[in-house]
């Protein structure tokens, strides 16, 4: 005697077969969906301007080397300052720069207080790697610090 025969849907071996294709297929659209909903922050729109501009960036980081100037930068829970040696403007720049987010890009001035040190409040920072960029108002020299 002969089992009785069952649909096919009721049978594991079709549902094994078919679940490879079916996996993939969820796992191109999931990887569609992940590519297409953030925005690339890694490439700027006006790349070839920075790059004509990259020799006069270094040539105010060297002017720094050569005046003597150095900074120390000190992060608190809210505040974010910094001591300099060889120059005393009345202010500072500093730019805060997320490593993959230029979303996240903050630029704060930092005011000399009366006993030499720049301060500046400091808003809650995302997670991750920062570079600081500390120039001074002129834009004569800067200096560069790649983690903060």
């Amino acid at each position: 005697m002969s089992s009785p025969t069952q649909p096919w849907y009721k049978e594991p071996w079709p549902w094994i077969i078919m679940s490879g294709p079916i996996v993939v297929i969820v796992a191109g659209v999931v990887t569609t969906w992940i590519a297409f909903s953030g925005a690339d922050g890694l490439v700027a729109d006006d790349y070839y301007k920075r790059g004509l501009a990259v020799n006069v960036v270094l040539e105010r980081e060297q002017n720094a080397v050569r005046r003597g100037i150095t900074a120390q930068l000190e992060r608190g829970p809210d505040r974010i300052s910094a001591r300099l040696e060889g120059t005393e403007p009345p202010a500072l720049f500093l730019h805060l720069a997320h490593a993959t987010r230029s979303s996240f890009d903050l630029r704060l001035r930092l005011e000399r207080g009366p006993d030499g040190v720049y301060q500046a409040a400091l808003p809650p920072l995302a997670a991750g790697r920062w570079r600081a960029v500390l120039e001074d108002p002129k834009g004569e020299w800067r200096i560069v610090r790649e983690s903060l």
